[in-house]
């Protein structure tokens, strides 16, 4: 049995046809006005994963990135403040050498202790150095001072590291201890101690006393050093992972505008046929039904 074709059947699948070419359409003026091919989740399951995989990718390294300014910051910073103490203790090594020279009067012997005392209260200041009023010489007790000026030989910064992760399973220690620097309580070259004996050796012109404590601060001294070489070598790994963070930024940015982003002339090429395809399909619809009916439509 024939079926019988109605104007009303023909009018609804003309519709029909009419409206899926305007929706492709629509679709592609939407990614041309977005820039994007992926502005719903159905636009590509697939897609999407990906598209949100590198997402969560890239927050991770944003994190990582603030870590790793973080870090160079206060390395840098340690740095500087060994640089400065670095430079005290050669002074001190300087004026140790001078006085125990047999020719000093004691007046000069006074003057150098004197200046020793100076050294030794700038140290204190340095051990207590603060940045974003954080101590960075008392470990992992960073809202607490370290050291007081009248008795810091006797006292003992806190020993924990501050770890920083820059990527998973990444981590790097990015300061360095009151006791690692200046020396603990118990280190026979602790610095505040030394200094002090200096002052004192030079007061009571004491000068076998004052040879004991300018051989141990050269052991201080190459201490500090150490520690300095260390911090350098801290800072050149942060940078190394400051320029992998920012390739793999690079890569991961690429990635996701692959799966995100539209490909502009394609995209308007597409565009072109969809919108001719509609024209042409007002255009056949007017010669199979009614003109009224196209006229209205359009």
């Amino acid at each position: 049995m024939a079926l019988r074709v109605t104007p009303g059947m023909m009018q609804a699948q003309l519709m029909r046809n009419i409206n899926h070419n305007l929706t492709r359409m629509q679709g592609q003026q939407n990614e041309l006005s977005t820039g994007r091919k992926l502005n719903k989740p159905s636009d590509d399951p697939v897609g999407i994963t990906y598209s949100l995989r590198y997402r969560s990718e890239l927050a991770m390294n944003e994190q990582y990135d603030k870590n790793v300014a973080q870090a160079k910051s206060l390395l840098e910073h340690t740095d500087t403040v060994l640089g400065q103490l670095n430079d005290l203790v050669q002074r001190a090594q300087e004026l140790s050498i001078q006085a125990l020279n047999d020719t000093n009067p004691q007046t000069a012997l006074d003057a150098i202790a004197t200046e020793i005392g100076q050294i030794y209260e700038q140290s204190v200041t340095l051990g207590n150095d603060q940045m974003n009023g954080k101590y960075i010489f008392n470990g992992q007790m960073t809202d607490k001072q370290p050291y007081d000026k009248d008795t810091a030989a006797s006292q003992d910064s806190d020993t924990g590291a501050i770890n920083m992760r820059f990527a998973a399973g990444v981590t790097v220690p990015v300061n360095i201890t009151g006791g690692e620097v200046f020396g603990t309580s118990a280190d026979g070259d602790n610095l505040f101690k030394l200094l002090k004996d200096i002052q004192t050796s030079l007061e009571a012109n004491d000068k076998k006393s004052l040879q004991n404590a300018y051989d141990l601060l050269n052991t201080r001294f190459d201490s500090i050093t150490n520690i300095r070489s260390e911090i350098g070598a801290r800072a050149n790994r942060v940078e190394l992972i400051d320029t992998r963070l920012q390739d793999l930024n690079i890569n991961l940015t690429g990635l996701q505008s692959k799966a995100e982003d539209a490909d502009m002339a394609e995209t308007i090429m597409k565009f072109n046929q969809e919108q001719a395809v509609y024209q042409a399909s007002l255009s056949t619809g007017a010669n199979i039904i009614q003109k009224t009916l196209i006229d209205y439509l359009r």
